[in-house]
């Protein structure tokens, strides 16, 4: 197999071929066909890419090509944002009466769906302590259908065991779902350890650039035609442009991503030591409890990290509003650093009381980008000690 950075840069040469260099931007609602047969083929065939664009487009293609070989799963396909594909992967995979487990630390929209949405559909749902491996296994029913994990979570950077998890769903003829948003492909493939189905918000690292609002599922080809044929329904297209600027970004991830781990470890371990900290979380320090784990599947822990300030949501509020080179907004993946409160910007999709439950108040999320590690250790400590100074 070719190296991941030839993979970004040739897998999809295949899925439609041009003469031209950088691939064209297929800016089309609809593709017309020579005749009936053909027509009929296009209006029918899973993921296609040349009938009408709600059902694939040849940008759609050309990025799942490159997405399948880096996770190294069969297929994949793109979305219109993270929480298009994961909302259209559960409706295509379970109904009324069904049961889905999930995990207590994880984004808050996939919490919203395991917590709120799915109740209200007729789908119960169980939500256990990840890091608890055990805890799995009495939380299958005769009807779970789906096993979500997300790993390393978000925002607390918890560690699930993927192996043991894949294991233990087919042992029971249970599909799992894995979030490898934080780590991407090039620091973990999670089909490598019997996940089936792993899904992105392609908005974050595989992007890169903060430009697009994107999703991304790969895995077997049968499980995905099934997910296609309800995203008809659901609609939750990608569009042409947004997908060409996705494959553009996906060229780079190889390049990316080092300097991402990179900082984010420098970071992590800067922030530590500051007396206004009370916790960083971040698979790569040996502290992490789970860090043996992490280190066991993946090859790097990304740029995302979480701090703790000993003095709650007034100190988190301080850090952040003192901060220079980090912008205060929501997302995380690009070239450029940005944090944010995660029980502030949750509230949209969790009641109180479901962040509460999870997210500690004085926690702030960092996202590393790829400025220089001295720059941004600088800035971030600078911030700290004004938490210190400002204290009541």
């Amino acid at each position: 197999m070719p190296g991941r950075s030839t993979v970004t840069v040739h897998a999809d040469r295949h899925v439609h071929p041009d003469p031209a260099v950088a691939p064209p931007i297929y800016q089309t609602a609809a593709f017309s066909a020579g005749d009936g047969e053909t027509f009929a083929h296009g209006a029918t065939e899973p993921r296609g890419k040349a009938f009408y664009t709600r059902f694939g487009n040849p940008n759609h293609a050309q990025v799942a090509a490159v997405l399948a070989e880096l996770e190294g799963t069969e297929a994949a396909m793109v979305t219109a944002s993270g929480m298009a594909a994961i909302t259209t992967a559960v409706l295509a995979l379970v109904c009324a009466g069904d049961h889905v487990i999930g995990q207590k630390s994880t984004y808050g929209g996939t919490a919203s769906v395991l917590l709120n949405l799915l109740p209200r559909l007729g789908v119960s749902t169980t939500v256990v302590d990840q890091r608890d491996t055990e805890a799995f296994e009495p939380a299958i029913t005769p009807k779970t259908r789906l096993i979500l994990v997300e790993t390393p979570s978000n925002p607390l950077l918890h560690i699930t065991d993927l192996r043991a998890v894949a294991e233990l769903a087919h042992a029971h003829g249970i599909i799992t779902l894995a979030d490898n948003t934080f780590a991407t492909p090039l620091n973990q493939r999670p089909a490598e350890f019997g996940i089936d189905v792993v899904w992105h918000s392609a908005t974050k690292y595989l992007n890169g650039h903060t430009d697009v609002s994107a999703g991304a599922l790969a895995g077997p080809a049968e499980i995905l035609d099934r997910i296609w044929d309800t995203s008809l329904l659901t609609g939750a297209t990608l569009g042409p442009i947004d997908a060409w600027l996705l494959l553009r970004g996906l060229r780079t991830l190889p390049l990316r991503m080092p300097r991402h781990n990179d900082n984010g470890l420098t970071l992590a371990q800067a922030l530590a030591e500051h007396p206004a900290v009370a916790r960083v979380n971040y698979p790569g320090l040996e502290s992490h409890p789970q860090h043996k784990l992490a280190a066991d599947q993946m090859s790097g822990f990304g740029g995302v990290l979480s701090v703790e300030f000993t003095g709650g949501f007034e100190a988190a509020d301080a850090f952040l509003g003192h901060l220079r080179y980090f912008q205060r907004s929501a997302s995380l993946g690009g070239i450029e650093s940005l944090a944010v409160h995660p029980a502030s910007m949750w509230r949209g999709m969790l009641s109180n009381e479901q962040i509460t439950d999870v997210v500690p108040p004085g926690l702030v999320r960092l996202a590393a980008g790829t400025e220089d590690a001295a720059d941004l250790v600088a800035d971030a400590l600078a911030a700290a000690d004004t938490v210190l100074t400002h204290r009541p």
